[in-house]
């Protein structure tokens, strides 16, 4: 009798039912998580005007962040996108600058190659540096403040520099722009009406 007992007492029966019982109550709980996010998922996709998450909607929305390979110097096939529109509306007669405290600049006063910048902005690129449309991050806090991945940042060729120089071309997620010549210690808004 005692041998039985012992025997029962190794016998895996009840350690294998309280296993079985917890993955029964796991796979029921995944199976909830799992109804629950396409639940969401749906919803997702009905309150994005039915674009489904393969982000088609991202490469027509002019907020799109920069996707795709790193650039290199001299040109750039499959360049980030810019967060400016792709094709730059006609200035508005009624432009505002976006933030009052923030001085303003005449787009036509801009240097020649900082309108070469804007210019392939417009365009969607090809840019001369890898790190043209990265996201620049406002850790200055000079630009109005806007939640990450707002700003995207494109260099302006200096002539005869070696490096990237100084001068860059902030995009928005609206579609402002900004310039700085002194590696983000001041910027202007580019005023698009002259």
């Amino acid at each position: 009798m005692r041998y039985t007992c012992a025997l029962r007492l190794r016998h895996p029966v009840g350690p294998v039912r309280q296993a079985w019982g917890m993955n029964s109550r796991n796979r029921l709980i995944g199976l909830v998580a799992v109804i629950l996010l396409g639940i969401a998922a749906g919803v997702a996709a009905l309150l994005n005007g039915g674009n489904g998450p393969d982000g088609a909607s991202a490469a027509k929305s002019p907020t799109a962040a920069p996707t795709g390979s790193a650039a290199t110097r001299g040109g750039t096939a499959g360049a980030p996108r810019p967060s400016a529109p792709a094709n730059s509306p006609a200035p508005r007669a009624t432009w505002v600058p976006t933030d009052p405290a923030l001085a303003d600049v005449c787009r036509s006063k801009l240097p020649a190659q900082a309108l070469d910048t804007l210019g392939l902005i417009a365009r969607g690129g090809p840019y001369p540096y890898r790190s043209d449309g990265i996201v620049f991050e406002n850790r200055e806090g000079r630009l109005p403040r806007r939640g990450s991945g707002y700003y995207h940042e494109f260099t302006v060729v200096t002539p005869g520099s070696g490096d990237r120089g100084t001068r860059r071309i902030v995009t928005g997620g609206t579609g402002e722009q900004y310039w700085t010549a002194d590696h983000y210690a001041t910027f202007q808004e580019v005023d698009p009406r002259c």
